[in-house]
């Protein structure tokens, strides 16, 4: 079967591709995971931790799958293809660019109810529902939420119509627009509330839980979190960055935008938790409360403080502009599939992709409803009691995703010659040698010991 060709599109500037990345980077996991694992995990122990493994492990990761993706200037899938043949490879490492465009679509199919809820709580701080509330009522609260399948369908469904609306311009007109206009938006909402923060009265006290390291609390359940939020920060393993690789020109340094992207990716997580843990300490809160610290606890705080509201709208605008970002990545590498191997335009491949996710996203919303006693493979005591959204979460987390990560730094460091790595990589040769050792030694073993280790 013959298909109309399509042109493949570029970034228009350096700094738009480097935008666009870290928005792919910058998401729930920074505003909402990293603060609630730095919590559980003991604070600044658990900061150093990360910084050593992202920089060692999620570093050299990206660029591979950065250097793969302009290799190929196509998708994941077309690019693991053409890559093994040009090499003489086994086209088994075609596999990697399928459970990267896979990955990122089962993610994004429940990203979006998770966005969702962050939609909702936008509602809510308008209408000030949580001024007053007490602890039981803001449970309640959430609780009430994830009870109502019409309420997450109708948010589910809002978050995914906003993603295929950017994600239907293309790069410049979708993609780049909303890098330009969403992450220095989500950059002075984040500054906003490190200020309120700073008035708290424990702005000192939270600075110092996060940047203050207590060696007796590191543990190796936390740095094996630790490893493992370094590499599904960077939105590694996914074929995200892979296809965003493919629209990167030539001249642009991939060593040097990546340290940008992983930088300003790691900034922002910090200031994050520089925003919410004076307002957790400042109201007595519980900093190891969890995955509810968002949800549930903060909530608590903006309800019970002058201007509550504000803060709170403000707080979940932010959180939204986050998921939405990260979104938009997560659909891009299953349209740019669907466009170049179907037919179909753009606009087309963005619905067609769009709508699948959407689809199966519906039973994410009936897992925390109707289907709540549902578990798929409750046969099994591994899987016992695991509702449809627990297992998209493990299948992605704990498989998918680690298996393609070790399976591109395995074939950047052991199958691609040294010679074409440098040409693209126009690195020193001190900087390229520490490189290629944390691509071929350092980088696997991190991965295989996360992998091992959740399973």
């Amino acid at each position: 079967m013959s298909y109309k060709s399509h042109s493949h599109a570029q970034w228009s500037s350096r700094m738009a591709f480097v935008l666009a990345a870290v928005g792919s980077s910058v998401g729930l996991g920074n505003i909402w995971k990293f603060p609630y694992m730095t919590g559980e995990s003991g604070g600044g122990a658990f900061v150093l931790v990360y910084l050593i493994c992202i920089f060692l492990v999620g570093l050299p990761m990206l660029m591979s799958e950065w250097l793969l993706g302009r290799l190929g200037q196509k998708n994941p899938i077309s690019t693991m293809g053409d890559i093994t043949r040009r090499l003489k490879r086994s086209r088994a490492w075609v596999l990697i660019g399928v459970a990267g465009i896979l990955g990122a679509y089962l993610i994004l199919s429940f990203y979006s109810v998770i966005g969702g809820w962050a939609l909702a709580y936008i509602r809510m701080a308008v209408v000030d529902t949580f001024s007053g509330l007490d602890n039981d009522s803001v449970g309640t609260l959430f609780g009430n939420l994830l009870a109502s399948p019409v309420e997450l369908l109708l948010w589910h469904s809002l978050f995914m119509i906003m993603t295929i609306g950017v994600v239907v311009g293309g790069v410049a007109g979708g993609l780049e627009r909303a890098a330009k206009t969403l992450m220095p938006t989500l950059a002075v909402l984040l500054v906003v509330l490190v200020g309120y923060a700073a008035t708290t009265g424990a702005f000192a006290e939270g600075a110092a839980y996060l940047f203050t390291p207590d060696f007796s609390k590191i543990t190796r359940d936390g740095i094996l979190a630790a490893l493992g939020h370094a590499f599904f920060t960077l939105s590694l393993g996914m074929g995200i960055m892979m296809a965003y690789g493919s629209y990167l020109s030539d001249d642009v340094n991939i060593g040097r935008s990546a340290l940008i992207v992983v930088v300003m990716d790691t900034v922002i997580a910090l200031l994050a938790g520089l925003a919410i843990f004076p307002i957790v300490f400042a109201n007595g809160l519980d900093a190891a409360a969890g995955p509810g610290l968002i949800f549930q606890t903060l909530p608590l705080a903006f309800g019970n403080m002058a201007g509550g509201w504000l803060f709170g709208l403000l707080f979940f605008v932010l959180l939204v502009f986050a998921a939405w970002t990260s979104a938009i990545s997560l659909l891009e590498p299953l349209v740019e599939w669907i466009e170049e191997r179907s037919p179909l335009s753009r606009v087309g491949s963005t619905i067609v992709a769009g709508l699948a996710t959407w689809a199966l996203g519906l039973a994410t919303v009936l897992s925390f409803n109707i289907w709540g006693d549902f578990a798929p493979l409750g046969m099994f005591d591994k899987f016992a009691g695991m509702t449809i959204f627990d297992l998209l979460d493990y299948v992605t987390s704990k498989l998918l995703l680690p298996l393609t990560g070790l399976a591109t730094v395995m074939f950047v460091g052991w199958f691609m010659g040294r010679d074409e790595l440098r040409s693209q990589l126009n690195m020193s040769d001190g900087a390229f040698t520490l490189w290629r050792v944390a691509v071929r030694f350092i980088a696997p073993i991190g991965v295989v010991i996360v992998f091992v280790s959740s399973l």
